[in-house]
């Protein structure tokens, strides 16, 4: 981009964070009506380029209807895998829960997707929607929220006036921090392992959790012959487990994968992330709102960050576009309160869940060993309570919005 000092760009709202969630909130804005202005750190990249981050998704049914309505499903479906059925099994137990997407009539219940085809799908839908656009390489050097709107100046010196800012830059997000909203937070002493892997036999849509003393492993259906691996270690050994030549690494990952999808071999780099809880104290302040990892960070045993992330988008993108409907502005404070109260309990609700199953199966206390285990033959065994677990993993249970029951903005 070209250095102008006398640059200046009008937009209803303003973006920070290009990622995931911040895209698919610009492509939702811009479809409910509104001008939007997407800062994006990153480099822009043509095809899917192999740089990403190595992580994929599952996408939950009610978040694929968002990304339906947003005209970007089509975009990526041919990358993804549907998630058939959900086998969850603990330690050595021979004891395990089964869910069965046939049980409750459902197409699946969800998807997985490498995060690049997320990315590279966004980055056609923005340049296809009219009102949005891209910044990118860019960053927000300066930033002033007043009651009567916000002003932003960028590292080009380009200025940018707006009715209200969304900090999606995720978990370090400088929008929140530059607010001064603080976090509630811990480390789990744990860090996610990821990587994928090329195996003899068809996975058959089958997700796998298995969990373990150091914590749970993934095994997560992709396209082809092909898994996801989210590996939770402890944080003292993943360090060495990482520093690994590729045989030894190998070596490690298949007495944890077992040989039920025949020979496997690592393909692409291996990546590692901290794993931690954090919570933004609130999601909402004059003229912001926070959304994605930016307002929440969960443990991934669930598998649910960006499905929270979506729903985030859906439920602010409903309560601005009904807003501007009635003549309020973007930045609209009883709009805001609304999306802080429609968010903050079921974030919270998903944040202690995720918590309390990371901390009874992270271990190998011999009664709490017990007790979860036959805790998951008891479901398995109890099909009202155990299509309730499904409809929670579907993403089809609460209070959602337009969006995620497949409705139109």
């Amino acid at each position: 981009m070209k250095n102008s000092d006398d640059t200046a760009i009008g937009t209803d709202i303003l973006i920070a964070g290009g990622g995931l969630v911040g895209g698919t909130l610009g492509c939702a804005l811009a479809m409910g009506g509104f001008s939007v202005v997407i800062i994006d750190q990153q480099e822009p990249r043509e095809g899917l380029d192999s740089a990403f981050d190595g992580r994929a998704s599952a996408i939950a049914l009610s978040s694929k209807h968002v990304l339906e309505r947003l005209g970007l499903w089509d975009l990526m479906a041919a990358q993804t895998q549907p998630i058939r059925d959900i086998r969850v099994t603990d330690g050595d137990s021979p004891l395990f829960l089964h869910y069965d997407h046939d049980d409750i009539g459902a197409e699946a219940f969800g998807y997985m997707v490498e995060n690049r085809s997320i990315r590279e799908a966004l980055s056609r839908r923005t340049r296809e929607i009219a009102g949005v656009s891209v910044r990118a390489p860019a960053r927000i050097d300066r930033l002033e929220r007043t009651e009567r709107g916000v002003t932003a100046r960028l590292d080009d010196a380009t200025h940018i006036a707006a009715r209200l800012i969304v900090g999606a830059e995720g978990r370090t997000s400088p929008t929140r921090q530059a607010a001064g909203i603080g976090l509630t937070g811990w480390s789990y002493r744990q860090t996610g392992i990821v990587c994928t892997v090329e195996h003899e036999f068809a996975h058959n849509g089958i997700a796998h959790e298995h969990f373990l003393p150091a914590g749970p492993f993934a095994i997560l259906p992709l396209t082809g012959n092909r898994s996801s691996i989210v590996w939770t270690e402890r944080a003292d050994l993943a360090a060495s487990i990482m520093a690994l030549d590729d045989q030894a690494f190998l070596a490690e990952l298949a007495t944890r994968f077992g040989d039920f999808l025949g020979a496997i071999a690592v393909t692409g780099r291996r990546w590692s992330y901290p794993l931690a809880l954090q919570y933004a104290e609130r999601m909402t302040d004059t003229r912001l709102a926070l959304v994605g990892d930016a307002a929440h960070g969960m443990h991934p045993i669930a598998g649910q960050g960006l499905n929270m992330g979506l729903r985030d988008v859906a439920a602010l993108a409903e309560v601005l576009t009904d807003a501007r409907r009635l003549g309020a502005d973007a930045g609209d404070t009883l709009a805001l309160e609304k999306y802080e109260r429609w968010r903050r309990f079921d974030n919270t609700l998903m944040l202690a869940m995720t918590d309390a199953l990371n901390r009874l199966f992270s271990n190998d206390i011999e009664p709490l060993a017990l007790a979860r285990d036959l805790g998951l033959a008891a479901v398995n065994k109890m099909p009202p309570l155990k299509r309730l677990f499904m409809r929670h993993a579907m993403g089809t249970v609460g209070d959602l919005p337009r969006l995620m029951r497949n409705e139109a903005l």
